[in-house]
């Protein structure tokens, strides 16, 4: 597998205050480009485009940006020096503003970017055995409305741009370039589905071996079940599929999660059953356990039924609570006794580890503020 460790130039804030260490600058919005559009935002195919008769020319401005890093169109090279002093003219490398960094007692990271038009967005780093993960968020805010999630109580602002998206994966790549990024989820702020176009040009290029070079198969995107985006999916992007499902009735559902009143269970079910992926993958299933909700032996068992059909593997989240939640986690045996039933099943199932919950950096807990 090829781990990109783009060369440091700057660092990311310090834990907790948001403030740059000592001799380190902060990684900036790019505000001499203020009021140009972003390059950032731009997949190879558009770079491309941008050079008539000449194509190559985009793939080296898409290797500068998303394979270097760049900042800085005179960093550039191999292109000629009109060139470089034209695309300066006409484009911004704009960065959001790292505005807080905090760190939890595990490890992890959770950063809260600011963007050009001044809204937050949070992004988190979670450590793993030998490498990080990243987890990057695709709105500001989020209007699904499920009941255990803290982003929801925030509403929803935008869809992230692209380069908006991107950009949470190459400045920590950039800022850290000892540490081994390997995967990248979709499952921070937003139900990434409703931004259907940027989240699949933000994915195709973190998995281009041009480009960012995550690996397609570490890099997956989250919904709460979008099911005509869903169907579109695989013929879009390589990226694999997470479904976050948690409820095996359409009451329960509908109470946790609006969409379902939209798209019920049959017809997300349906969806899944015929998603053409390639014969070794499977969509992730993720399951939310509430306290006296949905974590009954029962439910486990209608789950086990549910998914009958459907190529998956099942990721069991005990709750994250956040103040002001009206949800409990189970008791671990109640989580316990639930993942037995699973691991009697044709089903792959594990119980997340969560991290970062002293931070609000897990699961359910991003917001966009600073705490």
């Amino acid at each position: 597998m090829k781990v990109r460790t783009i060369p440091k130039t700057t660092s990311l804030a310090t834990a907790g205050t948001g403030a740059p260490p000592q001799g380190r600058a902060r990684i900036p919005w790019d505000a001499a480009g203020a009021g140009l559009p972003n390059i950032l935002d731009m997949d190879k195919h558009g770079l491309r485009g941008l050079f008539a008769g000449e194509p190559y020319r985009g793939d080296q401005v898409y290797g500068w940006l998303f394979s270097k890093g760049v900042q800085d169109f005179n960093d550039m090279t191999d292109l000629p020096k009109d060139l470089r002093a034209r695309l300066a003219s006409q484009w911004a490398i704009a960065y959001p503003e790292v505005v807080s960094h905090k760190v939890s007692a595990d490890g992890t990271e959770k950063f809260a970017y600011a963007l050009a038009d001044g809204c937050i967005v949070e992004s988190v780093l979670i450590p793993e055995k030998g490498h990080y993960s990243v987890c990057v968020s695709s709105q500001v805010g989020c209007a699904m409305g499920c009941r255990f999630c803290l982003t929801a109580t925030r509403g929803f602002t935008r869809n992230l741009s692209p380069g908006e998206i991107v950009s949470q994966v190459l400045m920590p790549i950039r800022a850290y370039p000892e540490r081994r990024f390997t995967n990248v989820v979709f499952m921070g702020m937003g139900e990434p589905l409703l931004n259907y176009p940027n989240v699949i040009k933000a994915a195709n290029i973190l998995a281009d071996p041009a480009g960012v070079q995550i690996s397609k198969r570490r890099v997956t995107v989250s919904t709460c079940g979008i099911v005509p985006a869903i169907e579109t999916f695989p013929r879009d992007t390589e990226a694999g599929l997470a479904v976050s499902l948690n409820a095996t009735d359409d009451e329960t559902r509908s109470f946790l999660m609006p969409i379902n009143k939209k798209y019920p269970l049959a017809d997300l079910l349906a969806a899944l059953k015929g998603f053409d992926m390639p014969r070794r993958r499977r969509i992730t299933v993720e399951y939310v356990l509430l306290k006296g909700v949905n974590d009954g032996v029962e439910h486990a068992r209608r789950l086990v039924r549910l998914l009958h059909g459907i190529r998956a593997k099942v990721n069991l989240i005990p709750f994250n609570p956040w103040p002001g939640c009206p949800f409990e986690a189970p008791e671990p045996s109640r989580v316990l006794e639930f993942e037995a039933v699973l691991r009697d099943s044709p089903f792959t199932v594990m119980i997340r580890k969560e991290k970062g919950k002293d931070i609000l950096g897990a699961c359910g807990q991003l917001a966009g503020g600073i705490p």
